[in-house]
């Protein structure tokens, strides 16, 4: 027993002291692995050792690591060991070395990860234990991947000229691992590697050299890591070019033939053009410089030379040179012969002449009197070929234009005013502008009262002041040859030939229209005309025709384009070109023209100039806005312009924008009609230069379509920032209508807007209802000018299938009285007006008078031109007439009377002495004259209208 105890105890002591050992080897090992001894080849290799690694969301990580020989591998991590029921090993043989190799993996979550608060970050390394000693492994992060929202500087929208450096600068989000930052460029992303001129790789910032055109587009900076992909904001970049002058023209010729004149040359702002707003060009884009022209010298006869002596033919001779003076600077050359003969015997001469010269001679004329003979039986006989066609009757009218003036009286058994009354009215705008749109006979009564069966029922408080109507039946009865027979044809073809216009369906359009033209016949006593519904109408002062004397007049809108693409640079039209003649026509005073105009106008802005064209069809200055001209006068109103001419011809109101603030009015407009056949409905909206004229083609165009007005037209301020104009149609009930994707907007670039020339602009949207019991339909209409000013057009209208039948509502009756002479047609009565001219006129006003009239009636600029007038007061009051025609407001010619008339009652004491002009006589006609238009008219006249 002892024995075994005693055993027992060796044995439990030996067991200890190997424990011991080993507790001691592994210690000592793993504080000091350097100092344990080294075999070659026993010690522990790791073959593959533990990398960095990224949580990412809540996927945990796997560490793994191998080594041989190795008994034993343990992972530790942050100092402290991992527990081995957390280890996953395998061992297996290597065949190449013979060798056991152990393989241990752990998993890392990242719960722990987030548990760990350390100095440093969360690492593992791994242990192997041989028979011999151990081995460490490197150490391994394992960090939580993430990438924060909001980068940390988004990229900035740039305007950059062109050949200029776009630097955009980009700093991504927040996130582990790091993020890599790429751009894209309209959604396609961009690489420096294909394009030398692109730079990104400067610590994430975008840097183009040299900026092209090309490089305008939306910029994104995009960030992203293994965690996630970040989009910064959209920087949108705009190369712009700034506008450059193009070489001068060669100086024009002398404008005169002779004497002092001027020359002019020009550039345009096109080398290069202005693109993506870039600036206007600076200074001036035309030059003029004055020019001396040779006047021409025609050629004199010098004295004859003396008679020569007696020939053998019995003639004598003498002769003559062209030196006194010669012909210089294309002058002519003397007229008549430079020798002369004569007989010098006075017929007694006689000689022996050559029979055969005799022969000769007789043998010619024979020939050509038989030659003189055939050529008029030639013309006999095709004069008769051709008179069957009936070439030989010309109608004088034709070449009139079929317009003929003639007088009548009104009475009350019949309307001579009326112009076939079955005839469909035409449309006109309201009057909104300063020129008529046609006359109003004073007696309105007299001329109504015989017409008892016209109805016209209006539903539009609108519609009125447009001068059309919702709805409007029309009955008329009276007899058919109250007006002359070729007045009558004329105005139904013309009606016929608009109801033949054409429309295209976008883009701008023609409608084919004849020239509009309107003709009168005008004496001494004056009057005036006007172009139904275009804004354009002519004043003949009292007087300007001599008595006993009567001229045709006419007025003309030209409505061709031709004449327009002759302009040039940036010039455009602001107005209708309107020709008035004829041309032969010759006047004692000038007439005062008035032609409605589309410009805001803005000396800083607009060089607005008055052209007429030239016998070759060119355009030529004829005077400037800002300049002093004595040949004509230019007054510009808000929405007219009133001019007062010498010369017949055709004109227009030409504008050159100076700067980008430059704005023209445009007159938008919204029609529609159900389609035939169809349950689609379309809406055409307008856009046209805001003048009468303008107006009316669109007017034309949609009553051959029978279209509605579905709204208001409204004026939208169009700038010359090259910006183009957009349309997109808004709030469509999408339950009840449809409309065909991509058609929602449409787009009009700014040359078709700037420079449209009088010729209107349309677009089309065609919706679809679902149902066919949809009868009603509202939408939204937006026109607008990309940076510019925006119009909302609100249609609501019934679409019901009966209206389809209904008669267009703009209907209206025809403006027939074109014309009107003598006293009637002029505000200021005739007796008013001759105390104004003779009290402004005369010496005793010490020759300024005449001056503060204009100034007081706000005509104070040009007087040069009225200094060489012979009455300076009746041109302006005939300039205030057609300024204020369409108001007949006389308050404010004698509200300008009565100021005139205080500033002479304060002249000083030495003036009381000497007779002053005394206007209480004239302010007391002028305030009857506004109370109660007047009707006298002169011994010699009698009022009359032309149609």
């Amino acid at each position: 027993m002892g024995a075994l105890t005693k055993g027992r105890y060796v044995s439990a002591m030996g067991l200890l002291l190997l424990v011991y050992c080993t507790v001691s080897v592994v210690s000592k090992g793993d504080a000091q692995p350097d100092a344990l001894p080294s075999v070659q080849g026993t010690l522990p290799h790791f073959i593959q050792e533990p990398e960095d690694a990224y949580i990412v969301k809540s996927n945990p990580i796997k560490l793994r690591c191998r080594a041989a020989p190795a008994l034993q591998i343990f992972f530790k991590c942050n100092g402290e060991w991992v527990h081995q029921n957390e280890h996953l090993s395998q061992e297996y043989k290597d065949l190449n070395t013979g060798l056991k190799v152990r393989e241990v993996m752990i998993n890392v979550s990242r719960q722990q990860v987030e548990d760990f608060h350390g100095p440093e970050d969360y690492w593992c390394l791994c242990v192997a234990w041989s028979h011999l000693g151990t081995s460490k492994s490197r150490k391994a992060t394992a960090r939580i991947a993430y990438l924060r929202k909001n980068f940390e500087q988004d990229p900035q929208g740039k305007e950059v000229p062109i050949n200029g450096m776009i630097v955009l600068h980009c700093r991504p989000p927040e996130g582990v691992p790091v993020a890599e930052v790429e751009w894209l460029k309209n959604e396609e992303l961009l690489s420096s590697l294909t394009d030398d001129n692109i730079d990104t790789r400067a610590d994430h910032n975008l840097i183009i050299h040299e900026a092209r055109l090309s490089d305008s587009g939306n910029y994104t900076c995009l960030a992203s890591n293994i965690v996630a992909k970040r989009r910064s904001a959209t920087a949108t970049v705009i190369v712009f070019v700034n506008g450059g002058w193009s070489l001068w023209t060669e100086w024009s010729p002398c404008n005169v033939p002779c004497g002092r004149g001027v020359q002019k040359r020009s550039r345009t702002c096109t080398n290069p053009a202005p693109l993506n707003g870039g600036a206007f060009c600076e200074g001036m884009s035309v030059q003029k410089i004055t020019c001396n022209a040779l006047c021409p010298i025609d050629g004199g006869w010098d004295e004859w030379s003396e008679w020569t002596v007696c020939s053998s033919q019995c003639e004598k001779l003498r002769g003559r040179e062209c030196g006194s003076p010669a012909p210089r600077h294309r002058g002519k050359m003397c007229q008549g012969n430079r020798e002369a003969t004569e007989n010098c015997t006075d017929g007694l001469c006689t000689q022996s002449t050559d029979r055969s010269n005799d022969v000769a001679l007789y043998s010619g004329l024979g020939a050509g009197i038989i030659a003189v003979a055939i050529l008029v039986v030639a013309v006999m006989l095709y004069r008769k070929n051709h008179s069957e066609y009936g070439v030989d009757v010309i109608d004088s009218s034709a070449l009139a234009g079929g317009f003929q003036s003639f007088n009548f009286k009104t009475t009350r058994q019949g309307n001579p005013l009326l112009l076939n009354s079955s005839m469909q009215p035409d449309l006109t705008v309201g009057r909104t502008y300063s020129t008529p749109l046609c006359f109003q006979d004073g007696a309105d009564k007299d001329l109504f009262d015989p017409l008892p069966d016209i109805k016209v029922k209006v539903q539009s408080s609108f519609m009125v002041s447009l001068g059309v109507s919702q709805r409007a039946e029309f009955h008329a009865k009276g007899p058919a040859e109250t007006f002359p027979r070729d007045l009558n044809r004329d105005y139904s073809g013309t009606a016929d030939r608009r109801k033949k216009g054409l429309l295209t369906l976008n883009g701008p359009f023609s409608t084919c229209r004849e020239q509009l033209r309107t003709n009168g016949v005008f004496g001494h006593p004056g009057g005036r005309m006007v172009v139904p519904n275009a804004g354009v109408s002519l004043l003949v002062p009292q007087g300007a025709v001599a008595e006993n004397m009567s001229w045709e007049m006419h007025m003309v809108i030209n409505q061709g384009e031709a004449s327009i693409e002759t302009l040039e640079g940036c010039e455009i039209l602001l107005g209708p070109e309107v020709t008035y003649g004829p041309a032969v026509l010759d006047l004692f005073t000038p007439v005062a023209m008035s032609i409605a105009h589309c410009a805001e106008v803005d000396s800083e802005n607009w060089n607005i100039q008055l052209k007429r064209k030239t016998q070759d069809s060119k355009w030529e200055e004829v005077m400037s806005l800002e300049e002093e001209c004595t040949s004509c006068y230019c007054l510009m109103d808000s929405t007219s312009c009133h001019l007062l001419l010498a010369q017949p011809g055709s004109y227009a109101l030409v504008g050159e924008p100076l700067t980008q603030a430059a704005v023209k009015r445009l007159k938008l407009a919204v029609f529609g009609s159900m389609e035939a056949g169809s349950t689609s409905y379309g809406l055409r909206v307008y856009c046209v230069d805001d003048t009468p004229h303008a107006f009316q083609g669109v007017v034309a165009a949609e009553k051959t379509r029978g279209g509605q007005l579905l709204e208001e037209p409204k004026m939208l301020p169009f700038r010359a920032n090259t910006f183009s104009l957009q349309v997109s149609i808004q709030d469509v009930p999408q339950f009840l209508w449809s409309i065909k994707p991509f058609t929602t907007c449409q787009e009009f670039s700014f040359p078709q807007v700037w420079c449209s020339n009088q010729q209107p602009l349309h677009c089309a949207f065609s919706l679809e209802r679902f149902s066919p019991a949809t009868a009603q339909l509202s939408c939204k209409i937006s026109v607008r000018q990309v940076k510019g000013h925006e119009q909302i057009l609100q249609v609501y209208t019934a679409v019901a299938e009966t209206e389809k039948e209904s008669v267009p509502f703009f209907m209206q009756t025809d403006c027939t009285i074109t014309s009107q002479t003598g006293p009637k047609a002029f505000k200021i009565p005739s007796s008013i007006r001759h105390r104004i001219c003779a009290t402004f006129d005369t010496a005793n006003a010490k020759g300024k008078d005449w001056q503060l009239l204009a100034q007081k009636l706000h005509l104070d600029r040009n007087l040069g031109f009225f200094a060489k007038q012979r009455s300076p007061s009746a041109v302006i009051l005939n300039l205030w007439e057609a300024r204020h025609q369409d108001t007949a407001d006389l308050d404010s010619l004698a509200s300008a009377l009565e100021e005139i008339g205080k500033i002479h009652s304060k002249s000083s004491p030495k003036d009381q002495d000497e007779p002053r002009p005394n206007f209480n006589h004239i302010e007391a006609g002028c305030a009857r004259g506004a109370a109660k238009p007047t009707n006298e008219t002169s011994e010699d006249s009698a009022p009359e209208s032309t149609g």
